[in-house]
């Protein structure tokens, strides 16, 4: 699965050992494949390490950003069908936790068993409100205040101010799907969760995650992660440890 050819993947390490089995990784609001490169050298060498790429971002940056949820899974799930009919995990954080536990629905519904587990990290369960006020109606001062002091936009960036023009759109549409997002499901997913927390997350921690049990029609697990809301960055090692230790019968 190389990212030629395909505009909605890229492959950031190709399975060296057999039998193997694929993650699929999707970043939080804004995120590129850079946050999940780092984890390359960790993943265990029979999973395919593959990031989804949705449009406004990377080489898809001038393409239309999506206002709602539907159409989102929809398309995301087309684009990758093709490729969930063997064993595969889904590894989603923050705004990209929702859109996991989204297509794991569909997923476990249209491809029975092959969706081993789902990773949510740094992403309220469900049934739990979200904070207010909301960022993605904030006015744009203000959105550019909040996105830098999350954190998880290299400072830099913040200096090119062409280039934040364009990716600033995308971060506040993710927002507020992500804000918006709710329980959207008669019943959990048919896969077992294992959700991450950090205790030192200001946007959402154990008190918002551990609602997650309810969300699942089989194994569940709330782990504490170090770092605050962008773990996933900041703390590669730890994460693919619990990644490799609970796909280690992936395809088995």
């Amino acid at each position: 699965m190389a990212a030629t050819g395909d505009k909605w993947v890229m492959t950031l390490k190709a399975a060296a050992a057999e039998p193997a089995g694929t993650l699929f990784c999707f970043p939080y609001a804004g995120g590129s494949p850079e946050t999940f490169r780092g984890w390359t050298d960790g993943i265990a060498d029979d999973i395919e390490l593959v990031c989804v790429i949705l449009p406004g971002r990377g080489r898809r940056l001038k393409e239309a950003r999506y206002d709602r949820w539907q159409p989102l899974v929809d398309d995301v799930f087309e684009a990758l069908s093709p490729h969930l009919d063997r064993r595969h995990a889904f590894y989603g954080h923050s705004f990209g936790g929702r859109l996991a536990y989204e297509l794991s629905h569909r997923a476990a519904a249209e491809y029975p068993g092959m969706t081993r587990r789902l990773f949510v990290s740094g992403c309220r369960s469900p049934d739990m409100p979200q904070r207010r006020p909301y960022m993605h109606q904030m006015t744009e001062s203000d959105f550019r205040d909040a996105v830098a002091g999350m954190g998880g936009t290299p400072a830099e960036l913040f200096e090119q101010e062409r280039l934040m023009r364009l990716l600033l759109p995308t971060v506040r549409s993710e927002i507020r799907l992500a804000e918006l997002w709710d329980d959207r499901h008669a019943c959990g997913v048919d896969v077992p969760i294992t959700a991450l927390y950090s205790p030192d997350d200001p946007i959402d921690g154990w008190e918002t995650m551990r609602g997650w049990q309810k969300f699942t029609q089989q194994d569940y697990e709330l782990i504490e992660a170090p770092g605050g809301h962008f773990f996933v960055d900041s703390h590669p090692e730890f994460v693919t440890d619990i990644v490799n230790t609970r796909l280690g019968n992936l395809n088995g």
